[in-house]
């Protein structure tokens, strides 16, 4: 353990955003550097969103007792905050206009602060206080290198009235096209998640260093392009730190319906923390799983927020529907420990919106990918999935926003392809080696992170 009174040991704050895409990686990374022997406080915005957050953090500070708590009380906001339809976006501009509050709050840590990192949903709002102390500020960038790009060039692209002009061209890499970018973004009318691209984008560039929870071996050429200006210029270091491995206290009880099935006999199905399909839509995936004749495990979710989603699986998906589904499948309301079940030797595959953490977590145990983007950065890490050969991506399916129905049939014919695929699943094991060489004793990520542990040490903050 770390102490904290040692002057050798660097103390690093950490920052995370709403939700658990945001939050799972955090708590990752406290874990990894805890375990490198540095003094760790990590801030909670109070309140959280989501139960699943307050549950997680609850019982990721009693397994890390060495790691301090600090709560960041969030101001309420007035009626000049720009409307949105996602509790979560409401929560980043939340914690983004109570940014001011850190200033006491740092300045109060002792030992004094050699680092922060904070998350990529609040450079803008965050580095000026952080400037102000003169503190070191790395921002930790949740979703992949190719996203990164994304992200910090995106204001360079807007025309007339904010809005896209053509797709993103990187020297040296492949385009994004406008197909793939969160939707929000092309909308001529501002909104919160074109606010943050565009505020925070431009912020990036006078930050410490950026994080990223990839590895060099996926993506190397896109680490490369960031690293040598060609995506902008004056860009501070981008530094692959994944993937971040599980902590041993994301624990659950075990399915005990998991634990009968055969070796790679089930398709796993979830579509994240943050993401609710219509009604119509969850019953079609439902009948397409019955009909693709395949094992499923499937997390059943119709709302954004899990406190709001109280309905049972009877209402949800019928009764008719509920007693085919028991046949060969088991579809559950309840939160699952998501890298629990894909570490299961009974997993054979995973219908997935590909959440960074999720298309993450499939890399670290093998699993190959049917992905269905629904949302946000979904549509370039699905790209990413079919790339190195870790899935497939329909693209007919196109966003799951409930503008086409994605029918029963295709669904079931997309399963069956997937799950009777022997070599794609090979395949998947030689990435998930690959994925657990990066942060092994020698690993691309594992050099990075000490070296940049080594920074910290150099630095101290007079108090």
């Amino acid at each position: 353990m770390s102490d904290p009174g040692d002057l050798r040991v660097p103390h690093v704050a950490l920052l995370p955003s709403a939700g658990m895409g945001h939050l799972t990686p955090f708590l990752r990374l406290a874990a990894l550097l805890a375990s490198h022997n540095v003094c760790v406080t990590f801030i909670t915005p109070n309140p959280t969103v989501s139960l699943a957050e307050s549950q997680s953090l609850s019982n990721f500070l009693m397994a890390f007792p060495q790691i301090t708590r600090k709560q960041l009380h969030l101001l309420p906001l007035d009626e000049s905050c720009p409307n949105s339809e996602d509790p979560f976006y409401y929560h980043f501009e939340l914690i983004r206009r109570s940014s001011h509050m850190l200033s006491p709050l740092l300045s109060s840590l002792s030992p004094p602060l050699s680092a922060m990192i904070t998350d990529m949903s609040f450079a803008s709002t965050v580095l000026p206080v952080t400037d102000s102390l003169g503190l070191p500020n790395y921002i930790f960038f949740t979703s992949s290198a190719k996203m990164l790009t994304l992200y910090v060039s995106f204001h360079t692209m807007l025309g007339p009235n904010h809005t896209i002009k053509d797709d993103l061209q990187v020297p040296g890499l492949g385009p994004i096209p406008k197909s793939r970018m969160p939707p929000p973004l092309l909308q001529e009318s501002n909104n919160l998640l074109k606010t943050f691209f565009i505020e925070n984008g431009k912020k990036m560039t006078e930050s410490s260093g950026i994080l990223v929870n990839t590895y060099e071996s996926i993506e190397s050429e896109t680490l490369a392009a960031l690293n040598e200006g060609k995506v902008l210029r004056k860009l501070p270091s981008v530094i692959s730190i994944g993937p971040l491995a599980p902590c041993f206290f994301e624990t659950s009880q075990q399915l005990q319906w998991l634990d009968d099935q055969a070796t790679g006999s089930v398709l796993y199905v979830s579509f994240g923390s943050r993401t609710a399909m219509s009604r119509e839509q969850i019953r079609e995936l439902g009948d397409g799983l019955v009909r693709s004749g395949c094992r499923f495990l499937w997390a059943v979710k119709d709302k954004k927020v899990d406190i709001e989603d109280d309905e049972k699986l009877t209402e949800v998906l019928g009764e008719e529907l509920l007693e085919r589904v028991k046949i060969n499948g088991l579809a559950v309301k309840n939160w699952l420990n998501q890298e629990e079940i894909l570490s299961h030797p009974a997993i054979g595959g995973f219908l997935s919106h590909c959440g960074w953490n999720s298309l993450s977590e499939a890399l670290w145990d093998g699993v190959c990918i049917l992905a269905w983007p629904q949302h946000g950065d979904q549509k370039v890490n699905a790209d990413l999935v079919e790339r190195i050969g870790l899935g497939t991506w329909d693209k007919s399916w196109g966003w799951g926003d409930g503008e086409m129905l994605v029918k029963a049939e295709d669904i079931a014919q997309r399963v069956s392809e997937i799950m009777g695929n022997d070599l794609l699943k090979l395949q998947a094991l030689h990435i998930r080696d690959k994925a657990r060489r990066a942060v092994g004793d020698c690993g691309s990520s594992t050099k990075s992170l000490t070296a940049l542990i080594d920074t910290w040490k150099k630095f101290q903050v007079l108090p």
